[in-house]
């Protein structure tokens, strides 16, 4: 999989390849747009239009989750949503599923930081961020739409190196895993795992996605704090996607571990001493 593919993908090749993974999928390149997030939200409560992969060369107001900025920079940067017509139901662990599907398309060293980043190890040892996640669901508030509500799933990766202001995490690049990889090669690859994640997820939540989230999970057996003030030892995510959160201090045997869901936190490396997962 790390190899670079030989063919030169173009946007029509990917508008076929779109279309053979999820029929009726259309996709569109913008030049510059606020967010990919919003615009598929705009198109849906004006047009309610159908499935569509919306990919943007820039971004000039690009959200991560609770709010936070999102920086990308044109040529440097893979910045796309899909969004999808689906009845409304519960996307627990959805991020979760959908990180492991970008990862797993893309090289065998990226990490999964619970519940929406992508993960690097650099040389120095230090943890950096590739990627993001954005999810969110727009009711449709008509009866003619059979329920259907809007999933709209962000997607936003550092490809080449590029100056960033004002983040706590450094940045880590796709282009030092896959040298040269043009953001259209790595849409090629992201694809196809994505879209036939969702499907599988549509089917049988998060439960299927654990143990390959496990594998690369880098917060399993660190020390952590949580925006709420809380702080532990992550030791593992469950079949529902939550994060399981051992107290500081306490053993790991016959010991309460504390259920935290994605929606209500975020979660931070801590300088407290780590213990090993079980």
């Amino acid at each position: 999989m790390p190899d670079l593919p030989t063919p030169t993908h173009t946007p029509k090749s990917l508008q076929a390849l779109a279309t053979q993974v999820w029929p009726g999928l259309a996709l569109e390149f913008l030049e510059s747009v606020d967010s990919t997030n919003l615009e598929v939200q705009r198109r849906w409560r004006a047009t309610r239009q159908h499935a569509i992969l919306l990919v943007a060369k820039s971004q000039t107001a690009g959200r991560g989750r609770m709010g936070r900025q999102w920086q990308s920079k044109r040529d440097a940067s893979l910045t796309f949503s899909v969004g999808l017509p689906l009845p409304m139901q519960d996307w627990s662990g959805l991020s979760l599923a959908v990180g492991l599907a970008v990862a797993t398309s893309l090289h065998p060293a990226i990490g999964l930081k619970w519940p929406n980043d992508l993960w690097v190890r650099g040389e120095d040892g230090r943890m950096g961020k590739l990627g993001g996640i954005l999810i969110e669901s727009v009711g449709s508030g008509a009866s003619d739409q059979g329920g259907n509500s809007l999933l709209v799933i962000g997607i936003g990766l550092n490809l080449a190196p590029q100056p960033f202001e004002g983040v706590s995490v450094p940045p880590a690049f796709l282009q030092t895993l896959l040298p040269g990889i043009a953001p259209l090669e790595a849409l090629a690859r992201i694809v196809p795992a994505l879209m036939t994640s969702i499907r599988q997820f549509l089917q049988t939540g998060f439960a299927p996605f654990q143990a390959g989230f496990c594998a690369r999970d880098v917060l399993a057996g660190r020390a952590v704090e949580l925006s709420n003030g809380e702080s532990g030892v992550a030791v593992r995510v469950d079949m529902d996607g939550a994060l399981l959160l051992q107290s500081t201090g306490t053993g790991l045997v016959n010991s309460t571990l504390q259920r935290v869901v994605s929606g209500e936190v975020s979660v931070r490396l801590s300088t407290l001493p780590s213990t090993p997962a079980h």
